[in-house]
C-alpha cells in the first residue's frame, strides 16, 4: 500500500513524501515501518496518528487496513 507522510515524519524515511509498505493492521504497519526505517522509532515515541480513508486513529493499533485504502501518517498534535 502507499503510505503518505506528513510534516517532520518525512525525515524518518529519508525525506520521502510517501512510501510503499505492506501491512494488514496499523500495528503491523508501524512495526514494518521501524524495521525498514529505524529513524522512525523516534517519531513513534513522540506520538503519531494514522488516518485510513479520512478516519484518524491515535491509539487503536489493531485497526485493519482495507485493501486500496488511503493511508496517512502524521505527528500527533498535543491539545490542551
Amino acid at each position: 500500500m502507499q503510505v503518505s507522510l506528513n510534516g517532520n515524519l518525512r525525515s524518518g524515511v529519508g525525506g520521502a513524501a510517501s512510501i510503499e509498505i505492506e501491512a494488514a493492521t496499523i500495528r503491523e504497519l508501524l512495526t514494518r515501518l521501524v524495521e525498514r526505517y529505524p529513524d522512525m522509532s523516534e517519531h513513534l515515541d513522540r506520538g503519531i496518528a494514522v488516518a485510513i480513508d479520512g478516519v484518524v486513529y491515535r491509539d487503536d493499533w489493531t485497526q485493519k487496513i482495507p485493501e486500496g485504502s488511503e493511508v496517512f501518517l502524521m505527528p500527533r498534535i498535543e491539545g490542551g
